[in-house]
């Protein structure tokens, strides 16, 4: 009986899904300038079919209510003109495209803590947050984006104002008709109430994996069992298929013990084996799953010849042995 039991769990867990190919993902970073073939050919290299581009809105504060975007002093990249030029040139190649419109905190605040001092400013944040989505979700739809995400990251204003979300996806089904997700970030996708109404359950994917210095890929495969025994289990509660909107790990010692950790300065050695364990063990463990979709590796620039190298310790396996790990892995998923 207990395996008839497993058996039905995992079937009933993979009913609407089919062995399509995975989302083999960069998330490319925005720049001042307009991109070329230049800029897309280093990523078909990588046997990338997906990008996520990321226009960019701007809070003041973690308090404050308005959005601001397509500023004057924004990058090209940044914005509604710049995506739309960014998007034009990977479709040219072929590469299929997610749209995941980000907000940046001044100063570097982290979104998840964005939270209104009161009713009024959480009407104003919610009137002038869902101006931006749905201008970019008219955008995506006129790009033919394939995903279009509705936030990243934004903890506190998912669960204080979470019939908010419910009405804002509604709203943006009307003008949008692609696949939906949220980007959750690892510490918050359990609490996302509204995974249901979206194609997508998200995931930044920035889980805590080993204390270790330079952690093996069998260390770290298995610093990925409780995270991914929990993740099952809200893909099997709501049907949905995973996809990590982000994942990615600095080439830097202990990079897998708060992958998340983006301060640049730490002194922390140059690390390029611990990049690409991690890369290996997070594909070992969810590339051959049906229920993931895949995901996007946090980060690539549009300078591919003056970006990463053998000396940079940040996200990016651009010119490292993570690029080419990457090359290999991509072009058997």
């Amino acid at each position: 009986m207990k395996h008839i039991i497993v058996i039905l769990f995992l079937f009933l867990g993979l009913i609407g899904f089919s062995q399509t190919k995975k989302i083999n993902g960069i998330g490319f970073v925005s720049s001042e300038n307009a991109i070329t073939e230049k800029n897309v050919n280093p990523i078909i290299n990588v046997n990338a079919n997906y990008v996520a581009i990321n226009p960019f809105g701007f809070v003041k504060s973690l308090i404050s209510p308005n959005v601001q975007y397509d500023s004057n002093y924004q990058w090209f990249g940044e914005t509604t003109k710049g995506i739309k030029q960014y998007a034009a040139e990977f479709k040219k190649k072929g590469i299929k495209l997610m749209l995941k419109p980000q907000i940046w905190v001044m100063h570097g605040s982290y979104t998840g803590h964005i939270k209104m001092k009161n009713e009024r400013d959480w009407k104003a944040f919610e009137t002038s947050y869902k101006t931006f989505i749905l201008n970019f979700a008219e955008v995506a739809n006129e790009i033919d984006a394939d995903i279009f995400c509705i936030g990243v990251e934004l903890e506190q204003f998912t669960i204080v104002r979470p019939s908010f979300w419910k009405e804002l996806i509604f709203e943006v089904r009307k003008i949008y008709k692609g696949k939906l997700t949220y980007a959750a970030n690892w510490d918050e996708y359990k609490r996302v109430t509204f995974w249901n109404k979206l194609d997508y359950i998200g995931i930044d994917a920035y889980f805590p994996l080993s204390d270790s210095k330079t952690p093996t890929v069998a260390e770290l495969e298995k610093g990925w069992v409780k995270h991914k025994t929990d993740i099952r289990k809200v893909q099997y509660y709501y049907k949905k298929p995973i996809l990590f909107t982000e994942f990615g790990y600095r080439s830097v010692d202990y990079s897998a013990k708060e992958p998340w950790d983006s301060n640049y300065d730490k002194i922390n050695k140059t690390n390029l084996e611990a990049q690409k364990n991690a890369l290996q063990a997070i594909n070992n463990q969810f590339w051959s799953e049906d229920w993931f979709a895949g995901g996007f590796l946090w980060k690539w620039f549009a300078d591919n010849s003056n970006s990463g190298g053998v000396k940079d310790d940040r996200f990016t396996p651009q010119n490292k042995p993570a690029g080419q790990l990457l090359k290999k892995l991509y072009s058997t998923n």
